[in-house]
Parts: structure tokens; C-alpha cells; sequence
């Protein structure tokens, strides 16, 4: 067993450097997302009229299923929301 070391969960589970980098994001939004609605006190139903999106859809949100939101989705969402998201690129290590 070697010592290998990841930067990420998503570097060590993905397939390639691209799919690793698409799953940190979304998963970012999602977490964005997520803390937004309990900072606010939302219920799952007030959320979702506040995002656009049914209840069910804030309930897979809020618990984590990652695999259902596009990173179009989030940031619709996040906008939604009122919350702005900013971007950064940086040379990779």
C-alpha cells in the first residue's frame, strides 16, 4: 500500500484531473448553497419558492446528492438566492 496523497476526495475518486475539478466545484455551490438555507431559516417549501425549484428538489439538496445538480443548476440557484459566486483560476500545482 503506498502513501499516495490527494489534494481532494474528488482527485483520488475521480477518473481524470477535468471530472475531479467539476465535482470540487459543484461541491462547493452545493455546501454554498446548503449553509445559505440554514443560515436563513428556510423550510425545505420556502426555500424552494425562493430558488425557483420544487421542495423535493431542495430536500436532495440539502441532503448532499451532489450527482443530481449540474454546475448550471447551482449557480442559477445561488443567483436565485441572492448570493453572487465568484471564480478564480490559478495555475495548477
Amino acid at each position: 500500500m503506498g502513501d499516495t496523497h490527494f489534494d481532494s476526495v474528488w482527485d483520488a475518486i475521480e477518473d481524470t484531473p477535468a471530472e475531479a475539478a467539476r465535482m470540487r466545484l459543484r461541491s462547493q455551490l452545493l455546501m454554498a448553497l446548503r449553509t445559505h438555507i440554514e443560515q436563513s431559516g428556510l423550510n425545505q417549501s420556502q426555500a424552494a419558492k425562493v430558488l425557483g425549484v420544487t421542495q423535493p428538489c431542495v430536500s436532495d439538496l440539502m441532503r448532499g446528492k451532489i450527482d443530481l445538480f449540474a454546475i448550471d443548476t447551482l449557480v442559477a440557484m445561488l443567483a436565485a438566492a441572492g448570493l453572487q459566486v465568484e471564480l478564480r483560476v490559478a495555475v495548477a500545482a
